[in-house]
């Protein structure tokens, strides 16, 4: 248990974050400055050009002068948004459409890189109108305009060999974490809802056919850019029941499934887009296989991926409410870009647990990626969430998401049943 007055003191010495809010405001004052210099320059140069005084070296100058202050505007945004969503506090853009693409990713080894990357296009802009105006600059002031130039590639090229090695380790603590927390969940007493981990019902065996593939689209490979053993931690942290690839899919077993469809969520473009993944169909035609290799995918392509059973997912936010803690489970949950809910409509749930699971696919709406299997279409959960929230949970759930429809007779009662037939 922790020591309040010790809890106390580190809230009290995390709260002084706040100091740093002022500086960001004053940071917005200075862009507006940049903002009244651009138009000032613009006007003089259109002034000049009007007027028929402007040379072609003067209106290159110019317009390097315009391009300067716009990339050190960018690099403002990217230290007011960035930092504050950084070092303060979260701005909370997930979902808004104009969200920037860097911000989605962004962490301080991605922002110290990016703006190291922007000094150094500011300083390309710099030294390109010493050039420019060479008749005008001394030999010395070139030599050492391009001897900094240099000194700020050489930096952010340093900065961003050593950010790689940063950003594994902190993947590897993540991972570590994710280790102990199961390991922990393991020894919980009897009883606990964590003791017993249910082994879920294994869709489709990961077996290879001996036969050659149809030419129809199958998975692509993704590539990865990363060591092995990064991948393979996120894989071990995701709690998967076990390993299944798309490679190994039996793709002539279901009747009837959009092979297309499941050959580009192969890729896990998915994921960055905040998009999910529904898949349906009767017990044993593959949802789960199909499930756990997308979440492999993903963690291969860099994505942190949380795997549970429908069951394993009400206990784990039912024991968040009872502590009072569900608010914090919800935003904790926002480190994992992919939770998988598999096994929907094996048991029907309270009033109680339907809205926990509302609540959690509303938390995660344009915020995060959802892959659900369920053996009943999104219209008919109903019957398993009760008539409230289902409605409200399937269109969330459905505005952004693949539905892939998967049919055919169960995969483990389909040899034996022909081996008894013949």
């Amino acid at each position: 248990m922790q020591n309040t007055p010790t809890t106390t003191l580190g809230y009290a010495l995390f709260a002084t974050r706040w100091l740093q809010a002022p500086l960001y405001f004053g940071l917005v004052a200075a862009q507006g400055v940049y903002v009244y210099k651009f138009f000032k320059e613009l006007w003089t140069l259109i002034l000049m050009c009007v007027s028929g005084h402007a040379t072609e070296t003067y209106v290159m100058l110019a317009v390097l002068k315009l391009v300067d202050v716009v990339m050190i505007a960018n690099l403002l945004i990217m230290v007011i948004v960035g930092g504050y969503e950084t070092f303060v506090s979260r701005i909370g853009l997930q979902g808004h459409r104009d969200q920037p693409e860097w911000l989605s990713h962004v962490n301080s080894n991605v922002l110290k890189v990016k703006l190291a990357t922007a000094i150094v296009g500011i300083s390309s802009v710099h030294l390109l109108q010493m050039f420019v105006d060479v008749h005008h600059t001394s030999h010395h002031a070139l030599m050492w305009g391009t001897v900094i130039h240099m000194a700020f590639i050489a930096s952010a090229a340093i900065l961003a060999y050593m950010s790689g090695p940063m950003a594994a380790q902190s993947d590897r603590g993540h991972a570590d974490r994710g280790h102990a927390d199961r390991g922990h969940a393991d020894r919980a007493p009897a009883g606990h809802p964590q003791a017993v981990r249910p082994q879920p019902a294994q869709e489709t065996p990961a077996v290879t056919l001996p036969h050659p593939r149809q030419p129809e689209p199958g998975p692509e490979p993704v590539p990865v850019s990363e060591p092995d053993a990064d991948a393979e931690a996120r894989i071990r942290a995701a709690g998967f029941p076990a390993r299944k690839l798309l490679e190994d899919f039996d793709q002539q077993h279901p009747r009837d499934f959009d092979r297309e469809t499941v050959a580009r969520l192969g890729k896990a473009d998915f994921v960055a887009a905040r998009h999910n993944v529904v898949f349906v169909g009767p017990t044993g035609t593959g949802k789960t296989h199909l499930a756990v290799a997308l979440g492999v995918r993903a963690c291969q392509a860099g994505h942190r991926v949380l795997f549970a059973t429908a069951a394993e997912w009400a206990a784990r936010l039912s024991d968040a409410r009872a502590a009072g803690r569900l608010d914090a489970e919800l935003a904790a949950l926002d480190e994992h870009p992919l939770l998988i809910v598999d096994e929907i409509g094996y048991t029907p749930f309270d009033a109680a647990t339907a809205g926990l699971f509302f609540q959690l696919v509303a938390h995660r709406y344009e915020r995060g990626s959802l892959i659900v299997t369920s053996d009943r279409p999104l219209g008919r959960w109903d019957e398993v969430f009760g008539g409230a929230s289902a409605p409200a949970m399937a269109d969330r759930l459905a505005h952004h998401a693949d539905v892939v429809r998967l049919d055919g007779e169960s995969y483990r009662t389909r040899r034996p049943t022909s081996a008894w037939a013949d």
